[in-house]
C-alpha cells in the first residue's frame, strides 16, 4: 500500500526507529579475531551493518581495519569468530561471494590507454550480470569523458572510473579503501557527490578513511577500532557522546583589556582564550555585552562543539579514559590541546 493510501486511512506507518530495526544486515561479525604469528591484531570484535547503509571504519594505522576489511571480502582468513557477508561466509564462501560485491582499491591497474567507455565495457563482461554501461558511467557523472583515454583524465575523474569499475558488476555491498586519499579538495568533494548517489541506490557501502571531514559528510554510523578492538560506534553526529558534550567559546582577547572574571582565562599557545562554561548563552551574552559597553572586538570570536575529529584523537590518544561519558572526552580533548 503507498504512503498516501496508509494516510487516507490513518494507519499509523512504522517509526524510523522501528524501519531501521527491520532491515537486513549486509555484514553480521561476531567475536572476530585474527593474530599474525602469535600477536593479536583483530581481538574479538563485533559489527552490524545494515543493507543500504553508508558505514565507516575508522582508525589508525595498525588498529586492525585493513585485516578485518581483507576478512570480509574473502581475501584473509580469520582465526576465530562467526562473520557473514550478505548471508555468506567469507572464508568459505568466497566464490559466491565475488559477483555481489565490488572493492574500490587505493590504486589499481588500469590500462591507461583505454577509454572510459572501453574500460567499464571490458570489465561488465566479467560478471555474469552486469549494470549497463551507459548507465554506469551516468551514474559516475563521466558523460563527458566517456571517449576520453584514462591517462587524460584527472584524479578525481579517475577514481570516479574505479567506482565504475567497482559498479559495473551491480554489487550489493560495495568496499572503499580510503577512497580520497592524496587528493585536492576538488576531486576530493567529487568523490564524494559520486559515493553519497550511491546511497540513493540502496547500495550498502563499507568505507575506510582517515578523513574525519569525509566519514561525517559520507556515513550513516562509524566505528572507531583502536589496537584491534571497537571502542566506539554509532552517528558520526552522537559518536562518544559528543552531542552531549560542553560547547566551547573561543575568542583573541582584545589589546589592552581584559574582560572580567569567568569570561577570561590566560591565552594558549595561538593566543586565544577558550572557555567551556555551563550556560552558553548566558556567558555569551556577558561577554558579548562587555566588549559592546568597552568598545572592543572580540576578534575570531566562534561558539564549537567538539567535532568529530576532536572525538577520533581522543579515543585513539588514551585508552585508560572510559570515553563514555562528556566529561571524560572533554578531559581528553584538553589533555590533547596541550
Amino acid at each position: 500500500m503507498t504512503p498516501l493510501a496508509l494516510a487516507a486511512l490513518d494507519v499509523p506507518r512504522p517509526s524510523r526507529v522501528a524501519t531501521e530495526q527491520l532491515r537486513e544486515l549486509a555484514v553480521d561479525v561476531r567475536g572476530l579475531v585474527k593474530s599474525y604469528s602469535g600477536t593479536p591484531v583483530v581481538r574479538g570484535i563485533d559489527l552490524a551493518i545494515r543493507t543500504g547503509e553508508v558505514f565507516a571504519l575508522l582508525g589508525p594505522n595498525g588498529a586492525g581495519k585493513t585485516t578485518t576489511v581483507e576478512i570480509l571480502e574473502g581475501y584473509r582468513s580469520r582465526d576465530r569468530g562467526d562473520v557473514s557477508v550478505l548471508g555468506v561466509d567469507p572464508g568459505s564462501q568466497r566464490a559466491k561471494l565475488k559477483s555481489r560485491t565490488g572493492i574500490v582499491l587505493q590504486s589499481t591497474g588500469i590500462d591507461r590507454y583505454l577509454t572510459v567507455r572501453e574500460t567499464i565495457a571490458m570489465y561488465a563482461t566479467f560478471y555474469p550480470r552486469p549494470r549497463p554501461v551507459d548507465e554506469v558511467i551516468h551514474l559516475v557523472g563521466l558523460e563527458k569523458k566517456s571517449t576520453a583515454r584514462v591517462h587524460k583524465l584527472s584524479g578525481g575523474q579517475q577514481r570516479r572510473l574505479d567506482v565504475a569499475i567497482a559498479l559495473v558488476g551491480n554489487p550489493e555491498l560495495l568496499f572503499l579503501d580510503e577512497p580520497t586519499t592524496g587528493f585536492d579538495p576538488s576531486s576530493r568533494h567529487e568523490a564524494w557527490d559520486v559515493i553519497k548517489n550511491l546511497a540513493t541506490l540502496g547500495m550498502t557501502v563499507l568505507l575506510t578513511t582517515h578523513y574525519m571531514d569525509e566519514a561525517q559528510f559520507l556515513a550513516d554510523r562509524v566505528a572507531v577500532i583502536v589496537e584491534g578492538q571497537i571502542v566506539a560506534e554509532g552517528p558520526p553526529a552522537t559518536l562518544g557522546d559528543r552531542d552531549l558534550a560542553k560547547a566551547r567559546i573561543r575568542y583573541r582577547p582584545p589589546a589592552g583589556a581584559t574582560p572580567p572574571g569567568a569570561l577570561f582565562v590566560p591565552p594558549g599557545p595561538e593566543g586565544f582564550t577558550e572557555i567551556t562554561p555551563d550556560d552558553v548563552l548566558q556567558t555569551l551574552h556577558h561577554l558579548t555585552g562587555w566588549a559592546i559597553d568597552h568598545g572592543v572586538s572580540l576578534d575570531e570570536l566562534e561558539v564549537t562543539r567538539p567535532s568529530l575529529e576532536d572525538v577520533y584523537l581522543a579515543l585513539t590518544s588514551d585508552q585508560s579514559v572510559d570515553c563514555s561519558s562528556p566529561s571524560a572526552l572533554a578531559a581528553m580533548q584538553e589533555g590533547s590541546r596541550r
